[in-house]
């Protein structure tokens, strides 16, 4: 009789276990915590991972369930975890596109399915539900403008652009090109793609310094990452007194070595409103509750030695 009874209790717990399984993939109908799935462009940058950080911090304090893949930079991978996403049935999806363009099916994909998607930080040309951002052609002209005057609107420039196809990327380049239109006396001497790495930043800054030598006058790279790599470049080549450096993102290091005197200036992104704001929006949307922006732009701000002490924890 015991064994009967520990057997139908066994029964039962099993029962209970399945049906929780059943509820989680079938989008956890009744129950109280929502799912989101959240596919970023690379974890591999730090600028991304901080940006994780704040939704998975936010996620915790919602008291929601949020799912992070990897797309590793990787357009086709990006829209195979949303089909995975769309087969789980999460709630919402938060996207961080690797391309404008190859990323936009990912988009459409979420959509068709009834699933509300939210781009951070970048975009797509497909229009998802929300946007949670920064205008990028807008740290493109502050960092220009910034070296203009540290040139005094006269000089040699190269530029490290983002991985190619991406919002930032584009936008970027074209905010710093506007700048240059109003300085006839600054020349853009190369542009070229370090993919928003800091080993490809070096590489590239120590082949611009193979091919021209003292004609450089400053660095523009898209990020910190880059911005970092071309730093540490000329450094070695005993060259960065005479060649400024400004790039795009405030990430810890590259705050440092502005306050040390190393990197002229940084444009600070912010991370953490774009993460949590990306969260608190698919959750509006997910609840269908009135929202007041579905586009939301967050102000970029330049950092130079005077103020880096309000932006270093």
């Amino acid at each position: 009789m015991k064994r009967m009874k520990s057997g139908v209790l066994f029964f039962l717990i099993a029962a209970g276990g399945l049906l929780n399984a059943c509820n989680r993939s079938g989008n956890k109908a009744g129950a109280d915590e929502l799912v989101i799935g959240a596919s970023m462009l690379s974890l591999q940058s730090e600028f991304v991972v901080n940006v994780k950080d704040a939704m998975e911090a936010q996620a915790k304090v919602k008291n929601i369930e949020l799912i992070v893949s990897d797309a590793q930079r990787t357009a086709d991978k990006q829209v195979q975890q949303i089909e995975t996403f769309i087969a789980q049935k999460v709630d919402a999806i938060i996207l961080n596109p690797c391309e404008v363009e190859a990323s936009s099916p990912a988009v459409e994909k979420a959509r068709a399915a009834g699933i509300p998607v939210i781009n951070v930080n970048s975009e797509t040309t497909a229009t998802p539900d929300g946007f949670v951002g920064s205008r990028d052609e807008e740290s493109g002209k502050i960092a220009m403008e910034h070296i203009a005057k540290l040139l005094n609107g006269k000089g040699n420039i190269v530029m490290m652009e983002g991985y190619m196809g991406q919002a930032a990327q584009i936008k970027r380049t074209a905010g710093a090109k506007e700048v240059l239109e109003r300085f006839h006396d600054l020349h853009i001497l190369a542009q070229q793609t370090a993919e928003w790495d800091r080993a490809k930043g070096m590489n590239l800054m120590e082949n611009w310094i193979q091919s021209y030598g003292d004609k450089v006058n400053a660095v523009f790279a898209h990020n910190d990452e880059m911005g970092m790599g071309a730093l540490q470049a000329l450094e070695q080549a005993g060259l960065k007194n005479k060649v400024k450096v400004v790039s795009i993102d405030a990430i810890a290091d590259a705050l440092q070595a502005v306050k040390d005197g190393r990197l002229d200036a940084t444009v600070y992104q912010d991370a953490k409103g774009q993460g949590a704001g990306a969260v608190d929006l698919a959750i509006q949307l997910i609840k269908k509750e009135p929202v007041e922006k579905k586009e939301i732009f967050i102000p970029f701000q330049l950092v130079t030695k005077e103020n880096v002490n309000g932006f270093l924890k």
